[in-house]
């Protein structure tokens, strides 16, 4: 009987011993972790809150047809001052003369694309005919910029996979239509695209005409206001 009344006591004073032990240890790791908690606030080190600020929307400003020896300086000019990089197929025919806005495209950061010699629509064209009017475009962007263009816009869209195969070239097409050849008209185009515009947009617009130079700049400001940051295709494509 003594003996069972001594292991008794034993086991109750080891009971008491671990209970101890476990209050000891909580108390250590609370005094861790508001040391620890302290030494970062001591070097100045403040906590990762999540960002709540949304992501800017991206959209592409793109134009046809040029370069034009008029119209196309005013828009460089008016996106340079801007901080505003954009997108330029260029025509093959409208080269020639103009070699000096290429070169101006390139140095101030767009991107420049082919459109192709002439304005035709190459699926009604011998596809032997429609590579050699690329082709011909190419070397001309390549012999003033020293690079060959990647992508290439078909006149009005118009385009097929026998083409496709045939080139090695990104096509980009469009997601909003200005409509600024057709109108020409700077505040209905400007209205235009601030109805049409969202995140992700390709816009379409040519410059070779003054109004749609008015309106693309317009339009920039408007956007770019709400929160918008213009990106050549190649950028909005591969984000």
């Amino acid at each position: 009987m003594e003996n069972w009344n001594l292991r008794r006591r034993a086991a109750v004073l080891l009971g008491i011993l671990l209970l101890d032990a476990a209050m000891f240890g909580t108390a250590m790791g609370v005094m861790r972790a508001e040391t620890s908690s302290e030494e970062v606030r001591a070097a100045g080190v403040q906590e990762m809150v999540p960002e709540t600020a949304d992501a800017p929307s991206f959209v592409a400003l793109t134009f046809d047809d040029g370069p034009d020896p008029v119209c196309t300086p005013k828009l460089l000019d008016g996106l340079k001052e801007r901080g505003v990089h954009a997108t330029f197929f260029l025509m093959g025919q409208s080269i020639p003369g103009n070699e000096a806005l290429v070169l101006r495209m390139k140095e101030e950061g767009h991107l420049i694309g082919n459109h192709s010699y002439r304005h035709i629509q190459l699926t009604k064209a011998r596809e032997d005919s429609v590579c050699e009017a690329v082709e011909q475009t190419e070397e001309l962007i390549a012999s003033i910029t020293g690079e060959r263009p990647q992508y290439l816009r078909p006149p009005y869209g118009d385009w097929n996979e026998n083409l496709e195969c045939r080139m090695n070239l990104t096509t980009v097409f469009w997601s909003v239509d200005s409509l600024d050849w057709k109108l020409q008209h700077t505040s209905r185009i400007v209205r235009r695209l601030e109805q049409s515009v969202g995140p992700g947009d390709i816009i379409l617009m040519h410059d070779i005409f003054p109004t749609s130079v008015e309106a693309a700049l317009q339009i920039v400001d408007s956007l770019q206001a709400k929160g918008y940051r213009f990106v050549t295709v190649d950028e909005l494509l591969v984000d």
